[in-house]
This record gives structure tokens, C-alpha cells and sequence, in this order.
């Protein structure tokens, strides 16, 4: 063998030792990342555990309680969130001490994936996210940056790990251009209303709402979990995207049911409304033993809830039973619950049923996710409207000459009618006149990147639909009476 080609074999075997000590090195690394491991609560503070729902502490007594509910959709969804914020923003109504705007008077936003950045943002920042949402989020091109730090060899390491995926590389991104470090923590401390949003626990399907009284439930410290990486899990739409574990210590803090809920539990038959919350109930207890579930991976909210709108309706009938059931809640006051149903979920349209040839693969499962999700979005509206008018009826047979709860005791529970009004108003693409424009909107595509027109025309379409909306306008009708019959008397009283 010749010396030429001796040192030739010298550096092949080189460069593949080279090789295979830059793979192992890598494979180390990789096996040294590691989530972010959510701390355990050694005692629940004792204030958290006769809470309702929250509500009632972040404004005290009022007549209206209002919810927003932020869908999924991606960066559309984050957008046209956005414009009801603005929208709410710009819509003065009277109230017992003047004119106030509407977004003022907002107690509860839930959001699921797209729609939690909207929520979660608003909550930290208040007012500020009028100056820096669209710059920082909307119209940035957050999928190409996540996109790029994937294709990155130097973050190649850690996503090899089994502890530490795609989504935790999303919430340290979501975190650099939005949230800066806030927790829990932080959104607890500010005045304005509630923020729930949601994720999906995958091995049950149950919805995992980031609220205190649910990681009490595990036991789980919410306080110091970072914003970032509750809107990643939100978002983490399965097989794109890695799930979020978080770690469950239940059992281990002292947890007891509130009483409100253990009501419903200890009775054999509980008024028919609390089916719901019951069901909630049975998806909890999941949560509660950490010897069977030490670990939750979390996916995409919208899996379990694409309009962050059950646990509202598990709210309203929570509340509805508790009243019929002569129990006395820290929301009696409210006169109307006024609901805006945010729903960006797009209809692409499909010429299937124009031709004899069968749709292709990618095309169906885009349709097949969408159409559960659609369908489901339309009823929960029609439940809304049906809890209304269940309440509606019951506060007519209680207000009638005929009723006497005495000489009638099979209806004497409806004495205890809730006394508030149910507005939803619906916000999506397909109440859009213009069919030009819903089909412009229906086609935009769920992804975290838009172009900067189609952010301003999902912002101007929200406005358009809300200040449009026969159910809006009803709301703002009655909004004038309420504040003349809730206004201090003469007494002051």
C-alpha cells in the first residue's frame, strides 16, 4: 500500500471517529435537556378552596356578567379575537354609574389554541396590547422563526431528547416575542378579568384548564408556570407538534372538594342541570391521584373544546342547579350573562360533489377535523340559546298569578329560578353577509403566519359582525333599562 493512500484511509477513519464522536456528543446533549418541571403545592391556600369559579372576585357585584370565548385557528383565530377586543373597546354602554365600555366590563375570557394568545395577552397586558400585539405577534411570521429554530443543528440535541420536544422549543420562542417571562403568577396579580385557557390531557381526553382551582386539584403550584408554555400547550397540535408534560402530585396536599361542588357529588339525584358539571367532575378525579397519573402530556385545547366554551356552559347550569336547588351562589346579583362566541374555525370550500373522482387523502382529513368542530360550534350557540329560555320559562310559571309552591310542591323548585337573561352573540365567518368576503375568510389557512392585509380584514370583520348582529343590538337595547333598574334609589340604596 502506498503512503498516499495510506494517509487517504488515515483520514476517512479520522473524519468517520470524528463524525461518531460529534453524534454521541450530540446524543448526550440530548440526553441531558429537560422540561420545565412544574413545582408542587405543599398546602392549598385556604382561599381557594369555597371558590365558584373566580369571577366574583376580580370585580365585585355587577348586573351583567360578560365572557368572551376565543376559538382555534391558528393566528386567524388570534386576529379576529383581536378585533372583538378592539371592537369592545371602541362600544360604550350605560351603566348605574354612567357610560362605560364594554371591554371594561368583561369578567371571563377563555381561549383554546389560537385564541389563548389573544386571551392570555390581553390579560398580562390590559390596554398595552393594543400597542404591541400586532408587531409582536399578528403580523410576525411566528411559524417560519419556529420552523427555523427546528432546522437548526444547534437545537438538534435537545429535541432528540424524549423529555423535551417541539412544543417546549415553541413556548421558549412564544416567550422571546410575547410573554417575557410572566407566569401565572403575574396574570393573577392584575385587575383585569379572569383568563382561562385550555389544553387537552391525551391519554383521557379530558380538558385541562389553567385556573387555580383545577391544579389544585393535582395538587400543582399554577402560580410560578410561565404563560408561554400554557399557550404551547394550547396550540400543540397533535403529531405537528410535541406535547407538554407537566407533573401531577395529587393526593399529597390536602385537597377537599368545595362544598358548593361536593353538594352535587353527595346527592343520589342532583337537579338534572348538574349532569354537565358532574361529567366535569368525573374528568377531574382523574387528576387526583398522582400514584396512578404522575404525569399529564398536554395537546391542543381545541381537541377536547375548539371554542373554549365548555366549561362556560358547565358554569351557567352549575349555577342553574345550584339555584333550583335553594342554594344561595356568589353570582344571585347578575341580571344578564352576556356571552360573545368567538368562533374563526373556516370552511374551506371543496368541489367534491362535482366530480366522480375521489377526493385525495390530505384533503379528506382536513375535512374530516373540521366538520365535527363546525357542527359542534353551532350547537353549543343552540345551547346557549336553550338554557336562556329554560330559564326564561321558569321565571314565567314563578312570576305567574297561578303558581303557589305550597299547594304545588312537584314545581316548587322553581321558585328558585336564576333571574338572569342569556345573550350569545355569535362572532364567526359564517353570519358574514358578503359572500365575497366569508369566502376570502374561509379560505385563510390555520397556521401561525399571515400576510398583514388578511390580520386587517379578520380585525375589520369581527367589528363588522359584532355592531351587525341583531343579538348585539338586542344587548345594547336592554343594556339602558338595566342600568335605569339597577341605579341607586332615592335611599341610596
Amino acid at each position: 500500500m502506498t503512503r498516499r493512500a495510506s494517509a487517504r484511509i488515515a483520514r476517512i477513519i479520522f473524519l468517520l471517529a470524528a463524525l461518531a464522536l460529534a453524534v454521541a456528543l450530540l446524543l448526550g446533549l440530548g440526553r441531558c435537556a429537560s422540561r420545565p418541571v412544574n413545582p408542587p403545592l405543599a398546602r392549598i391556600p385556604a382561599a381557594n378552596e369555597q371558590r365558584f369559579e373566580g369571577m366574583e372576585q376580580r370585580r365585585g357585584e355587577h348586573d351583567d356578567l360578560v365572557i368572551l370565548a376565543f376559538s382555534g385557528g391558528g393566528t386567524r383565530a388570534a386576529a379576529f379575537a383581536y378585533g372583538v377586543l378592539e371592537t369592545l373597546r371602541d362600544t360604550e354602554v350605560p351603566s348605574s354609574s354612567g357610560r362605560v365600555r364594554l371591554l371594561d366590563e368583561v369578567d371571563l375570557i377563555t381561549g383554546v389554541s389560537g385564541g389563548s394568545f389573544t386571551a392570555l395577552g390581553y390579560g398580562l397586558y390590559g390596554e398595552k396590547l393594543f400597542d404591541l400585539f400586532e408587531d409582536s405577534f399578528l403580523k410576525r411570521d411566528v411559524q417560519g422563526a419556529l420552523v427555523g429554530r427546528i432546522l437548526n443543528p444547534l437545537n438538534w440535541p435537545s429535541l432528540w431528547s424524549s423529555r423535551w420536544g417541539r412544543s417546549e422549543l415553541a413556548a421558549q420562542l412564544y416567550d422571546e416575542i410575547l410573554f417575557h417571562g410572566a407566569t401565572f403568577g403575574d396574570l393573577q396579580r392584575t385587575a383585569g378579568p379572569l383568563i382561562a385557557v385550555g389544553a387537552t390531557e391525551l391519554t383521557g381526553g379530558a380538558r385541562v384548564v389553567f385556573l387555580p382551582q383545577n391544579f389544585d386539584i393535582m395538587c400543582a403550584d399554577l402560580s410560578s408556570f410561565k404563560l408561554s408554555r400554557a399557550a404551547a400547550a394550547s396550540s400543540a397540535v397533535p403529531v405537528v407538534l410535541s406535547p407538554v408534560t407537566i407533573d401531577n402530585y395529587g393526593g399529597h396536599c390536602g385537597y377537599r372538594m368545595p362544598s358548593w361542588l361536593q353538594a352535587f357529588a353527595d346527592q343520589k339525584t342532583p337537579p338534572r342541570p348538574a349532569g354537565r358539571i358532574l361529567r366535569r367532575l368525573q374528568e377531574l378525579e382523574q387528576m387526583d391521584d398522582a400514584s396512578e397519573d404522575r404525569y399529564f402530556h398536554l395537546v391542543d385545547g381545541a381537541v377536547s373544546d375548539n371554542l373554549g366554551l365548555r366549561g362556560v356552559l358547565d358554569f351557567l347550569e352549575a349555577l342553574e342547579a345550584l339555584r333550583l336547588a335553594g342554594k344561595p351562589t356568589p353570582l344571585d346579583h347578575v341580571r344578564r350573562v352576556i356571552i360573545f362566541v368567538v368562533n374563526s374555525a373556516s370552511s374551506p370550500s371543496f368541489a367534491w360533489n362535482e366530480e366522480e373522482n375521489s377526493p385525495a387523502a390530505l384533503s379528506i382529513l382536513v375535512k374530516a377535523a373540521g366538520v365535527p368542530v363546525d357542527r359542534y360550534a353551532n350547537e353549543s350557540i343552540e345551547l346557549l340559546r336553550d338554557i336562556d329560555a329554560r330559564w326564561t320559562a321558569q321565571r314565567a310559571i314563578r312570576d305567574s298569578a297561578a303558581f303557589d309552591k305550597k299547594k304545588d310542591p312537584a314545581v316548587a323548585w322553581v321558585a328558585n329560578a336564576v333571574n338572569a337573561d342569556i345573550h350569545a352573540i355569535e362572532v364567526s365567518f359564517r353570519v358574514v353577509t358578503d359572500k365575497q368576503e366569508r369566502d376570502y375568510l374561509n379560505q385563510l389557512p390555520t397556521s401561525f403566519a399571515l400576510p398583514a392585509d388578511a390580520v386587517d380584514r379578520l380585525r375589520a370583520a369581527a367589528k363588522k359582525i359584532i355592531l351587525s348582529s341583531p343579538d348585539f343590538k338586542q344587548m345594547l337595547a336592554t343594556s339602558g333599562r338595566a342600568a335605569v333598574d339597577s341605579a341607586p334609589g332615592p335611599s341610596g340604596r
